[in-house]
């Protein structure tokens, strides 16, 4: 998949103002850079619209309270933000929308009382549907126990890294990662989709992957056109069974899962409701 963000325009905002180039915000004893206490979210913006916007705002409030930091503006003024500088861009370019909170003070325990904010806006292209491979990591999502697994906290994307470097190197383009007792939990950093006789599978939230908003708002919509949609356990072995195989998250929104291991799969009929579905929605309701 290509670098998204290479090249193209990209708007800060940071201390009231905003800026065309990324202003120095952390030093090396910031909290933020040092013990990692950062929570960000990510939003879309295509055809002028700019789906569950609110929702990902008030997401990011929940992850940073996880982390134990301070959230300094509310849902609505984050939202405000957000649309503030999409409205600098041109309607017609798609955009990558990434608001977070980090820590400026503290010694293992961020101080919640230096949480500083921060939003930024670049072009960003929707990715082509044209399917992805998909192989199986060794490596797992942390227990909820063992990590803050409830939050989109910057922390945890080390760990996505290596399994998608597991996968890369066996010629896969993302992994499969399973939970801490051998569930499959998601694609590397995307909810997954499984249909099979008829019936569309997901794994159940069991508190050790994000319950993605893109995720949420496809179950409801195949639901709402009468697909059945299980979410439960899932094991690996399944997969390689399927009929086909689907992702959602915010980056590419619905995408294909075209090979798995070494079985190639179609662009099946589930995938393809639940994408035209999706971007229905997201223009009628963005």
């Amino acid at each position: 998949m290509a670098k998204a963000n290479i090249g193209r325009r990209t708007l800060v905002y940071w201390d009231g103002d905003w800026h065309e180039d990324q202003p120095t915000m952390l030093g090396l004893r910031s909290h933020a850079v040092w013990m990692s206490s950062v929570v960000f979210d990510a939003a879309r913006v295509f055809d002028g619209v700019a789906p569950d916007l609110d929702r990902h705002c008030t997401r990011l409030n929940q992850s940073a309270h996880i982390m134990g930091l301070s959230p300094t503006l509310g849902d609505g003024e984050i939202e405000q933000i957000c649309r503030d500088g999409i409205a600098k861009f041109s309607k017609d370019i798609p955009l990558y929308i990434c608001p977070m909170y980090f820590a400026e003070d503290g010694f293992i325990m961020p101080d919640p009382e230096s949480t500083r904010f921060a939003l930024s806006i670049h072009e960003s292209p929707l990715p082509q549907p044209d399917g992805f491979s998909a192989g199986l990591t060794r490596y797992r999502r942390p227990a909820r126990d063992a990590a803050p697994t409830d939050a989109k906290a910057s922390c945890l994307y080390p760990n996505v890294a290596r399994g998608m470097r597991d996968a890369k190197a066996r010629g896969f383009d993302f992994a499969v990662v399973e939970d801490p007792v051998g569930n499959v939990a998601e694609f590397s950093f995307t909810n997954l989709f499984m249909a099979k006789s008829g019936v569309v599978h997901t794994p159940a939230i069991n508190g050790t992957f994000l319950n993605g908003l893109t995720r949420q708002r496809v179950i409801q919509l195949l639901r709402d056109d009468g697909v059945e949609v299980i979410e439960r356990a899932i094991q690996f072995s399944e997969l390689l069974d399927a009929d086909e195989l689907f992702a959602t998250g915010n980056y590419s929104k619905v995408m294909p899962c075209t090979r798995i291991e070494d079985r190639t799969l179609p662009q099946g009929p589930f995938y393809k409701k639940a994408r035209a579905l999706y971007f229905a929605f997201a223009r009628e309701h963005g």
